[in-house]
């Protein structure tokens, strides 16, 4: 492509100032800078430069912006709206209001080539929001702002909001819109009386023509602006070379305004100006009837429930467990090796090692000292630390981070393919229809063959369609949710209902970390050998570590440990007092194999310094539930396996309660229960894992459903599709028989949502369906479906009991 420079006094193509200097000259047009012509070269490259039928100027600079943005230059109020930050990284996201088409999102996705210093950026369509990785070193919040700004995709910054956690005011334009139209509806209704009761005759003539020119001018503020919204989106439709479901009604409203203009103007009938103003006035009340409802009925985690995080929170030298929804900024919380970090923070211990992977994808090992901040969502590796929470949990942010960190292939949902293939057709078909009724009824009686075509394009719609399996699984996740059950999206819901194979961790999982009892064979340790073992063991959230520091502790009061080391699976390891303390399995404190004996209960070495101190057995009490949960899971045909890291010393309880030998493995490492589910998933059958989330990780990560059992503890596993309190143990059965229940709701809720769409047609196409009673009908299908989704999947929960749960 060839560019020179010029001088002129031309608008520029692609901002549309007019502006004396010199000016970029590419494809016969001309530039005020290179980024415009940067822009438009992408725009161009990618087949995109329908981007400027959106408006004259896309690229008008909005305003000089001088100033405006200086206060983002401040860092007390950058650090409120940037999200995470590590060495030169920064990660930023933004509401766009103005993003609205594919062409948004393609722009607004590369904006990597507009500035240098952005190194990725990432559209939420759906939630209109924008997340950005910048280089603060090469650019800074202010000129990701103003570069935004200057491409007219303006961010929504509010601070207050942010720092309130406020849900952001709806645009009260619907709401003028509905006034204007129903204002208008009714005088046109008015004026209209005399055309209803008269049969068309008049006492004196001219009233007609009067009454119909006063009803086209009232029309014509309902046409260009109430009716917009509908005109405006089938419009970006055809731009785009798509179909969506605002096309058959804004041809409908076309039709009716063209025609009721011809009838005024040429005097030949009164027009259908009451039908057309009646149907956007009552498809904008149905529009807002549906939105007022998805929003009541909102099933997003990032504001309807809190994961089952516990974190130690201090109190003096006392510690306490509680859940992260209660932990508030000025807390002095004390996190363990492997444990997330709920919330931003400032290390109050000297130094700690923390692992971003959870953020940012890339597993690596950050040093922070004292008083550094560190972010929400990051891993504490190694030895414990004690730190000062600075915000508020977000939950949406942790949710989100949970969503992307899962490591599985995303697929899309069955339910989402059947709606896209029906919906592919749906307008098609609905056109074709719609269009035969006009010429079928014309001939004989043009009146009748109107109220057809745009009944017919009015009643017919896919939405209940399309919006059947979003709300049964959404409000499914919302009711398992309240009740400790937590899922992480509802692609899980529809994966649980395949689930053939249900895979039982045995430690922490079939057994109960409540009671207990720990015995000791070996030489008997000192009081500060019991300190050392019990500082060692209160560093790690491992179930046997846990009941280890509390068999052992009298008082919290840890000694400090350096050099700490764990292993999942086998043990852990630290300096304390200058004293190489290990606790874990025979291999991992370096004792031979053939010392091994038939061990009766888990067990767990302890070593000092080298030298072998002795065990400690933990005889564990299986759960209550679990002799009913699996029993009833047999029967209903699903596969059962354990899996189990301890030895066989519990292989004759085991078979006799499962009533089986296979599918018992012992002595497993966390590959080889990973290594197993893969082989049972490569014979076609899918799997659920259920384990402790720390230990099992990857094997639920492997899993096509993998669940983790929560006790007191922070063992969140971004890996887990979801977490379930270990006191709803029991409920497992029910999880699964809920997600099968929500399959026939989603199937039945289809059925009916067909049959509506024949129902409506069959009497649209007869021409005795009103325009008027098809825009009310149509947004009232649609909302009875959603309220029947949602009580079908309410009355089910309460059926199996899942309501009677406590979180």
């Amino acid at each position: 492509m060839r560019e020179n420079t010029i001088y002129t006094e031309t608008q520029y193509y692609h901002c549309g100032e007019n502006c004396k200097e010199e000016s970029v000259e590419a494809d016969n047009k001309s530039f005020c800078c290179q980024g415009c012509k940067l822009v438009y070269e992408l725009l161009q490259e990618n087949n995109l430069c329908s981007y400027y039928d959106l408006q004259a100027s896309p690229g008008k600079t909005q305003a000089i912006l001088g100033d405006r943005y200086a206060y983002l230059d401040q860092s007390s109020i950058a650090d409120k709206l940037i999200l995470f930050k590590e060495g030169d990284i920064s990660h930023i996201q933004f509401h766009i209001p103005a993003m609205h088409c594919a062409s948004c999102i393609w722009l607004l996705e590369h904006m990597n080539r507009l500035d240098a210093g952005i190194i990725s950026s990432k559209t939420n369509f759906i939630q209109k929001e924008l997340h950005i990785i910048f280089d603060h070193t090469k650019t800074s919040l202010r000129n990701v702002v103003e570069k935004l700004h200057e491409i007219a995709y303006p961010p929504e910054l509010n601070l207050k909001e942010l720092e309130k956690g406020e849900k952001k005011a709806l645009s009260k334009s619907r709401i003028y819109k509905i006034g204007i139209a129903g204002f208008v509806f009714g005088n046109i209704m008015l004026l209209s009386f005399p055309e209803y009761f008269s049969s068309g005759i008049y006492e004196g003539d001219d009233f007609h023509v009067i009454f119909g020119y006063l009803n086209l001018l009232l029309s014509l503020p309902v046409f260009f602006y109430s009716a917009s919204e509908f005109l405006e989106n089938a419009l970006m439709s055809f731009r785009q070379k798509v179909i969506n479901i605002d096309v058959p009604i804004a041809i409908g409203i076309v039709a009716m305004f063209l025609r009721s203009i011809y009838e005024v103007v040429s005097d030949t009938g009164p027009g259908y100006f009451d039908s057309m103003t009646g149907l956007v006035f009552f498809m904008l009340i149905g529009r807002n009837f549906q939105s007022k409802t998805y929003e009541w009925l909102s099933f997003e985690r990032d504001y309807k429930s809190y994961f089952p995080i516990a974190v130690t929170r201090l109190k003096g030298t006392e510690e306490e467990v509680v859940s992260v929804h209660d932990i508030k900024p000025n807390d002095r919380l004390f996190i363990r090796n492997q444990e997330i970090i709920p919330a931003d923070v400032l290390l109050v211990s000297q130094k700690a090692q923390v692992d971003y992977s959870f953020v940012t994808g890339e597993s690596r090992e950050v040093t922070c000292q004292h008083g550094e901040r560190i972010f929400a969502g990051a891993r504490l590796v190694g030895k414990p630390a004690e730190v000062l929470v600075q915000k508020d949990v977000s939950h949406s942010y942790i949710t989100k981070l949970w969503n992307q960190s899962s490591g599985k292939s995303e697929s899309k949902s069955k339910y989402a393919h059947l709606t896209e293939s029906i919906s592919k057709w749906f307008v098609i078909v609905t056109m074709s229809i719609a269009v035969g009724s006009l010429l079928y009824w014309y001939p004989t009686d043009p009146s009748r063959a109107m109220l057809a075509f745009t009944s017919v394009l009015v009643i017919a719609c896919a939405c209940a369609l399309a919006l059947s399996a979003p709300f049964t699984f959404g409000n499914m996740i919302r009711i398992l949710g309240k009740r400790g059950i937590y899922l992480k999206n509802t692609k899980v819901l529809e994966q649980l209902s395949n689930i053939d194979t249900v895979v039982f961790d045995k430690t922490g999982t079939l057994t109960s970390a409540e009671n207990y009892k720990v015995e000791y064979v070996g030489i008997e340790p000192t009081d500060l050998q019991k300190q050392l073992i019990a500082s060692l063991a209160h560093a790690s959230s491992h179930p046997f570590s846990r009941m280890l520091s509390t068999h052992l502790s009298s008082s919290n009061n840890s000694l400090p440990i350096t050099n700490l080391k764990e292993i999942n699976g086998k043990g852990i390891e630290g300096l304390i007092q200058g004293n190489l303390v290990q606790l874990g399995s025979r291999s991992f404190i370096h004792v031979a194999e053939a010392q091994n004996r038939n061990v009766k209960s888990s067990e767990v070495g302890v070593s000092i310094d080298g030298k072998l101190l002795g065990y400690f057995y933990f005889k564990t009490s299986y759960r209550k539930s679990a002799t009913t949960l699996l029993h009833s899971l047999k029967n209903e045909g699903y596969k059962i396996s354990v899996m189990s890291g301890d030895y066989s010393f519990e292989q004759t309880h085991l078979e006799e309660l499962l009533e089986q030998k296979e599918g018992i493995h012992f002595e497993q490492k966390p590959i080889d229960k990973l290594n197993s589910i893969k082989e049972v998933q490569s014979h076609g059958k899918k799997v659920m894992m259920i384990g402790d989330g720390l230990n099992d990780a990857g094997a639920l990560m492997q899993s096509d459903v993998g669940l983790a059992i929560a006790e007191d503890i922070n063992n969140f596993t971004p890996g887990s599709d979801g977490i379930i309190l270990s006191k709803n143990f029991g409920q497992i059965g029910n999880l699964l028989r809920y997600a099968k229940a929500g399959h026939r709701i989603i199937i039945i809720s289809f059925i009916i949502s067909i049959l509506y769409n024949l129902v409506g047609l069959w009497f649209a196409v007869q021409g005795t369906l009103s325009p008027i009673i098809a825009a009310i009908l149509m947004p009232i299908s649609t909302s009875s479906l959603v309220v029947y989704t949602v009580l079908a999947s309410s009355i089910k929960a309460r059926r199996l009991g899942l309501t009677k749960m406590k979180a």
